[in-house]
């Protein structure tokens, strides 16, 4: 879920993507609330079509974060709006960690996606206006995850790092190494969506129909579907399983 703030001029592309990205996270969390409830088996940890999907829609949302980060800088960063979505960020991220660690103490969530993005958000800053170094420092940081761990990462205070040897034990692990670069990936993408004259098309694209109007909806209010849609699917799950 990016960081959508209001501008003059959307493109309904981005929000289109953006949806794209939150359905797709909708219906990883369903099939895995089937898992959970035992209804299905699946191996989220080890099978790679779970493993692929989940590094898509991470990849699809964090980029999108960068392009946001300077598609809302147009003009001046609106400060004011800016805090209060850094302040809700950081609320439900400390909201997840806590309902986490009562609900599953052994695979609580500390850098999860709205951790990473609430970092992100404010580390990513200085390079809005810097397309270039951007991309060629997000290229290094995800090159570096590819080629380079080391066990001295592994120690729990330097989780949110990432670079580690193995996988914490958490339900959700979004690190500042390879994540970041993607961001930084993004914020060139957003370069180019406002200047390269081949994009053109990507820039004026609208659609009416029900589909587009309904993804775009999502994509504008994703942070919102993203705290509730969990929540709901649990309580439809504890419901069935009263009933059965």
């Amino acid at each position: 879920m990016a960081l959508p703030m209001t501008v003059k001029t959307r493109y309904q592309t981005i929000d289109i993507l953006r949806g794209v990205a939150i359905a797709l996270m909708v219906y990883f969390h369903f099939s895995w609330d089937l898992w959970h409830f035992g209804y299905a088996s699946f191996d989220f940890y080890r099978d790679p079509y779970w493993l692929n999907l989940r590094t898509l829609i991470v990849s699809l949302f964090l980029s999108l974060v960068g392009v946001s980060l300077v598609l809302a800088s147009r003009g001046g960063m609106r400060w004011p709006r800016y805090f209060r979505r850094l302040g809700l960020l950081v609320f439900f991220a400390l909201a997840i960690t806590a309902v986490s660690y009562v609900s599953n103490p052994q695979r609580v969530i500390l850098f999860g996606i709205l951790h990473f993005i609430a970092f992100a958000s404010v580390a990513a800053l200085p390079f809005v206006d810097r397309p270039r170094l951007a991309l060629g420092l997000g290229i290094g940081l995800i090159v570096l995850d590819r080629v380079f761990s080391h066990p001295l990462f592994n120690q729990p205070w330097l989780h949110w790092i990432g670079l580690m040897t193995h996988k914490p034990f958490t339900e959700d692990y979004v690190p500042v190494i390879p994540w970041l670069g993607v961001v930084l990936v993004g914020i060139f993408l957003g370069h180019g969506l406002r200047r390269w004259p081949a994009l053109a098309g990507v820039r004026e694209w609208r659609r009416d129909d029900p589909l587009s109007r309904g993804l775009a909806l999502a994509g504008r209010h994703g942070l919102a579907i993203y705290v509730a849609h969990q929540p709901m699917l649990f309580g439809l799950f504890w419901l069935v399983g009263m009933f059965r």
